[in-house]
């Protein structure tokens, strides 16, 4: 990337400093050309966990009702209890794993990107308040785009 394009936004237009920072944030991203995925199959995912605790959670009720059902002998309850509610237990378990794995993956993402844009925010709020307190004055874009000490070479 090149320093040129720093000041510029997508429109070729003048931006503000905090328009030309979101801008070159967007470009060192698009420089590291990183293949993210599409989300759908995080999506999917996400679904699953879901689907696997409500049939967990009714298969474990359908377990619990019978082996209340199934009288007093000891054999068929335990079966009924290791084929209905165990088993239900732990499709509840699996379900609920995969969807806090989605959910909160989903969440730090924008987590990050948020602290990564409120971080450079704040930078851009020091070296402003240091240049007035220092008494240099800040750079002026030109038309172009371009700061007066990036023209001369």
């Amino acid at each position: 990337m090149s320093d040129n394009t720093i000041g510029q936004n997508t429109t070729g237009q003048n931006a503000t400093g905090s328009e030309a920072r979101v801008e070159q944030f967007r470009s060192e991203i698009e420089d590291l050309k990183l293949k993210g995925s599409s989300g759908s199959s995080e999506r999917w995912l996400l679904i699953i966990g879901v689907l696997l605790v409500v049939a967990g959670v009714i298969l474990a009720i359908v377990g619990a009702v019978q082996v209340i059902n199934s009288g007093d002998s000891p054999a068929d309850q335990r079966a009924f209890m290791a084929s209905g509610s165990i088993l239900g237990l732990v499709l509840v378990v699996a379900g609920a794993a995969l969807f806090l794995r989605y959910s909160l993956g989903r969440y730090l993402r924008f987590w990050l990107v948020r602290l990564v844009y409120e971080g450079r925010t704040d930078t851009d709020r020091v070296v402003e308040a240091i240049e007035r307190a220092s008494g240099t004055p800040a750079p002026q874009e030109s038309a172009g785009g371009f700061a007066p000490s990036d023209t001369e070479s």
